[in-house]
């Protein structure tokens, strides 16, 4: 997620210029360090429940998994939830300016915050990533260049449906045909 991130964090860094240059560079670390761990909690936690759910699922068992993962990412584009935390991640000016807190631990409380809003916004698509077992080269690449269309460009909140309607759609077809389930995972 941190390419999309990237308007969020070059903005940050001129707000933050001017200072001492090691100080510039400690806030913006301690920034990009908070948004960070954010996204590396989630990513551990939803890999531990994969392995999990690997161990204890048999392996015609799947499919269900793959296409319910699907259907909750598709679902969660229409949501209301969704809404607030994309809008906050499109305009990250309006956020700095209403979140910007004081010091070096204020950096830390910023990126938090951010990671946290920019959690609400792609969590599910996270899912999609390390849940549904997507988790090639090729597919970080789609799923990231996804969430940077969504979050960047002008017509990005209806990307974002689009994508909801494809994921619902992906869904059902691995419904009708489990197989595609392995095809996603790389898995023969």
């Amino acid at each position: 997620m941190l390419p999309s991130a990237m308007p969020m964090i070059l903005l940050h860094r001129r707000g933050v210029a001017g200072s001492a240059r090691m100080l510039t560079e400690l806030r913006s670390a301690s920034f990009i360090g908070a948004y960070l761990l954010v996204w590396a909690a989630f990513g551990v936690g939803v890999w531990l429940l994969t392995r999990l759910s690997d161990a204890l699922l048999p392996m015609g068992a799947r499919a269900p998994a793959v296409a319910a993962i699907l259907l909750l990412a598709g679902v969660y584009q229409f949501t209301p939830l969704k809404a607030p935390c994309l809008r906050v991640c499109r305009s990250p000016m309006d956020f700095l300016l209403t979140h910007w807190y004081p010091g070096v631990a204020g950096e830390m409380r910023l990126g938090l915050e951010h990671g946290l809003y920019c959690l609400g916004c792609c969590w599910a698509l996270m899912v999609v990533f390390v849940g549904a077992g997507a988790m090639g080269l090729l597919w970080a690449a789609v799923i990231a260049v996804a969430v940077l269309v969504e979050k960047v460009l002008p017509r990005g909140v209806a990307f974002g449906r689009v994508m909801g309607t494809g994921l619902i759609a992906g869904a059902l077809l691995v419904v009708a045909r489990p197989e595609i389930a392995q095809v996603l995972s790389g898995k023969m």
